[in-house]
C-alpha cells in the first residue's frame, strides 16, 4: 500500500486530499519510506527534509479538513528540487566541491511558485557540477543509478529529478533545460518531462537572457505534467523575458488528436540509433495512429545530423554556459569533475574556431527548416535519446559510447535533444515510448509549432492513453559500487 502511494499521480492525490479520502501525510510517509527502501542504490537525493515535510503535511491535512486557510493548487504534494535551484535557507551545491557549504540567500522564482501554491518541497535532486552534462554523478553527492538498471545512469542535467520520480520518492521534481537536462533524465527513467518554449516559465538574469535556457516540470504523467506547468509558468518581474499574459494548459485533452497531422522522423539528418530506440519510435507513432492521428514519415536535411548540431550548440555554450564554468575552471580546477572541465574547455575552443555570429547562421537555418516542416504538420516526432543509456559513473572524456554502429566525437550525440534548444520557441513534451532490452527506458520528442504547447500535451495524453505507461514501476536492485 505504501508504494502505491508513493507512485500516486498528483492529480488523484489531489483529489483524494479534497474529498479526505487520503490525507497528504499518508502520502508524504510513503515518500520517505520508499526513500529508505532505494536511496541506498539510486541516490537521487542529496539533501532531505524530512521532518519538516511531515510537519507541512499535517498542516496540509488541517486545510483540506476546513482547518485556516483553503487549500492551494499543489497543497500537499511533495516536489523535489533540483539542486541548480536556489530555495532560501537551504543548501545549494550546484553539485560542486566548490560551493559544498553555500546556503541560498533568495528564492528562484519557480521555487518561490511552488511555495506559493502549497507544495512541499521534501528534498533537493542530484545534478551533475553545475547540470553541465547529459548524466549525473560528481564529487559532491557521488552516483545517481538508474532504477530500472543499476549499471547504467539517470541521464543528466536532472538526472535526480527524473530518477526520483522512476523510484517512487518524488510526486513531482523540477528540471532545467539548457541541451536536453530536462528531456534526457525523462527519456532514461521513463517519465514526462516539458522543455517550455523559451520565455513561458521565468528564471533569473543572465541566464534568462539565453535563449537556450528553461526551467520546467517533470513528472509521471502527462496531466501531472500539464497541472505543475500551470503552476510555475506566467510572467515574473525578475524575468522581462518571461511572456504575458500567463499561458494556461487545459488539465484533461479528452478531445483527442483526430486529423491531427504530425511528422515522423526517427534519424534526423541521418542521426544514428540504436535498434531498439528505432523500433520504440515507431510503435509510438504507430500509437498516435491508434488515436486517430494522420502520421507521415519525413527526411530532414543533413544539417540536423550531430556532426553539425553538436558543434553548433558547443558555439553557442562557448559564450555564455561555458564561459561560466570556464572562469570557476580559472580559480577552482582542481575540485572540478572531468566532465566539467571538458565541457568548458570544448566550448570555448568552439567559439574560437567560430564566431558567435557564425553559430548564429547555423542555427537560423535549423529554424527555417523546421518551420518549414510546421507548415505542413502540426507535430514532428523523434526519439529523445539516440542510445539506450550510459553507464552510470562514466566521464565520457576522451571516449563516447557507440550509438547505432557509429561512435561519435562525442558523448552528447547521445542525445537528440540540443536542436530544440536552438529552436527553442518550439515546445517539447518527452514521453516514454517502450523500453530497450537492457531495462531502461525509451522516449520521444512531441515537437509542436512556436508556443503552440496545448498541441505537444493533447498528444502526448492521447500517446499515453494508448500506450499506457505510469503502472509500470522499476524493481531496483542492489547497487554495483
Amino acid at each position: 500500500m505504501s508504494a502505491d502511494l508513493a507512485y500516486l499521480s498528483a492529480t488523484e492525490a489531489l483529489a483524494r486530499f479534497r474529498d479526505r479520502s487520503l490525507s497528504p501525510v499518508e502520502v508524504t510517509e510513503a515518500l520517505i519510506a520508499r526513500a529508505a527502501e532505494v536511496e541506498p542504490t539510486v541516490n537521487a537525493l542529496c539533501v532531505t527534509y524530512f521532518d519538516e515535510a511531515l510537519a507541512q503535511a499535517r498542516e496540509a491535512e488541517s486545510r483540506y479538513g476546513g482547518k485556516g486557510p483553503e487549500p492551494r493548487p499543489l497543497e500537499g504534494i511533495c516536489v523535489g528540487i533540483k539542486d541548480e535551484m536556489p530555495i532560501k535557507g537551504q543548501r545549494w551545491t550546484m553539485g560542486s566541491l566548490v560551493y559544498a557549504d553555500l546556503v541560498a540567500e533568495e528564492t528562484d522564482p519557480v521555487g518561490q511558485r511552488l511555495i506559493d501554491a502549497g507544495a512541499i518541497l521534501h528534498a533537493r535532486t542530484t545534478a551533475p557540477e553545475f547540470s553541465c552534462a547529459g548524466f549525473t554523478h560528481s564529487k559532491m553527492w557521488g552516483v545517481t543509478r538508474n532504477p530500472w538498471n543499476p549499471e547504467y545512469g539517470v541521464g543528466g542535467s536532472s538526472g535526480g529529478t527524473g530518477a526520483s520520480l522512476a523510484a517512487g520518492t518524488s510526486t513531482l521534481a523540477t528540471g532545467s533545460d539548457i541541451g536536453g537536462s530536462i528531456r534526457i533524465p525523462a527519456a532514461w527513467n521513463g517519465v514526462v518531462g516539458f522543455k517550455p518554449p523559451y520565455g513561458r516559465v521565468p528564471q533569473v538574469p543572465p541566464f534568462s537572457l539565453d535563449h537556450y535556457c528553461h526551467t520546467g516540470p517533470l513528472a509521471r504523467t502527462v496531466a501531472d505534467c500539464a497541472l505543475f506547468e500551470n503552476v510555475i509558468a506566467g510572467p515574473h518581474p525578475v524575468d522581462p523575458i518571461a511572456i504575458a499574459p500567463k499561458y494556461e494548459l487545459p488539465l484533461a485533452f479528452d478531445e483527442g488528436i483526430e486529423g491531427m497531422k504530425i511528422a515522423l522522423c526517427v534519424t534526423p539528418g541521418g542521426w544514428p540509433v540504436d535498434d531498439d530506440v528505432a523500433a520504440n519510435t515507431r510503435d509510438a507513432a504507430a500509437g498516435l495512429v491508434d488515436a486517430g492521428a494522420i502520421v507521415e514519415e519525413v527526411e530532414l536535411g543533413e544539417i540536423w545530423h550531430p556532426d553539425n548540431v553538436i558543434p553548433t550548440t558547443m558555439i553557442h555554450f562557448g559564450a555564455i554556459f561555458g564561459a561560466w564554468i570556464g572562469g570557476e575552471l580559472e580559480r577552482h580546477r582542481d575540485q572540478l569533475m572531468p566532465y566539467a572541465i571538458d565541457m568548458a574547455e570544448r566550448s570555448i575552443a568552439a567559439l574560437e574556431r567560430s564566431s558567435y555570429y557564425d553559430g548564429l547562421v547555423r542555427e537560423a537555418e535549423l529554424l527555417a527548416d523546421l518551420a518549414r516542416l510546421h507548415q505542413q504538420y502540426e507535430l514532428l516526432v523523434v526519439p529523445t535519446c539516440a542510445s539506450r543509456g550510459l553507464i552510470a559513473g562514466d566521464d565520457y572524456v576522451g571516449h563516447a559510447p557507440e550509438i547505432g554502429g557509429w561512435t561519435p566525437e562525442y558523448y552528447l550525440a547521445a542525445c537528440m535533444t540540443p536542436p530544440f534548444n536552438i529552436c527553442s520557441r518550439s515546445p517539447v513534451l518527452a514521453v516514454p515510448s517502450g523500453f530497450a532490452d537492457n531495462g531502461l527506458p525509451t522516449s520521444v520528442q512531441l515537437v509542436a509549432r512556436s508556443y503552440d504547447d496545448v498541441t505537444a500535451f493533447r498528444a502526448g495524453a492521447a500517446l499515453e492513453r494508448m500506450r499506457p505507461w505510469a503502472a509500470k514501476r522499476p524493481m531496483v536492485a542492489a547497487s554495483t559500487s
